[in-house]
């Protein structure tokens, strides 16, 4: 507001999902193919730039395998990648991430994870949590930027702090081995993607702002 001298009204339109394409898979069809020794899947979705801390992802799979068995799906790619594949190894989880590329339809892969992983150090809003809430996936995130405004901490999913492997994997642990909890924690998502960012929720919004702005400089 400062910098450009803003002096209309400033209205907030959030993201929106599609419901009809994002939704849950409640028995994991196709999850044996990426999860053939009955592993829990984790997944993480992004451009691999920095900032998305995708480093982290393999940090937090590799604390959470000291105690339940579970497998990392990486869709994306970009600059990190190299450095997420080597460090992978280090840590001796490479047998357990799969580095997938840019997926085109990432609808069909999401539902068949049951934790997404988002430690981003910076999001303006988080639209793969929001995707994977959707999803019935409980996102297990970083507080930062807008992701406070899509998910509520402990209601239908988790914000830890940027860099806290160790509580973020303790999210990941307790939602894997409490079947109540990843189903309350899913439903909720699931329920709160509908009622608030469904597209028939948020295009309306839209379409009245532009007809507000048509119409006021008529």
């Amino acid at each position: 507001m400062e910098i450009f001298g803003v002096r209309n009204e400033i209205r907030v339109i959030k993201n929106f999902v599609n419901c009809e394409l994002y939704y849950p898979d409640n028995e994991k069809k196709g999850a044996a193919a990426y999860s053939p020794d009955g592993e829990k899947l984790l997944i993480h979705l992004s451009n691999f730039r920095p900032v998305k801390r995708v480093l982290d992802c393999i940090r937090i799979l590799a604390e959470v395998r000291k105690s339940v068995p579970a497998r990392l799906l990486m869709a994306g790619d970009g600059p990190d990648r190299g450095a997420a594949e080597h460090l992978a190894r280090s840590l001796n989880v490479d047998s357990h991430v799969m580095f997938l590329g840019k997926q085109n339809h990432v609808e069909r892969l999401i539902p068949l994870a049951h934790v997404l992983l988002m430690p981003s150090e910076m999001e303006s809003f988080g639209l793969a949590a929001l995707e994977g809430m959707a999803c019935g996936v409980v996102p297990v995130a970083t507080r930062v930027g807008g992701v406070p405004e899509l998910i509520t901490h402990g209601e239908d999913g988790y914000l830890e702090a940027v860099g806290d492997i160790a509580a973020q994997a303790a999210r990941v642990v307790a939602l894997l081995t409490d079947d109540a909890l990843h189903w309350r924690l899913a439903k909720a998502g699931r329920w709160n993607a509908g009622e608030r960012f469904c597209t028939e929720r948020i295009i309306p919004q839209y379409e009245r702002y532009y007809t507000d702005v048509v119409n006021a400089s008529l």
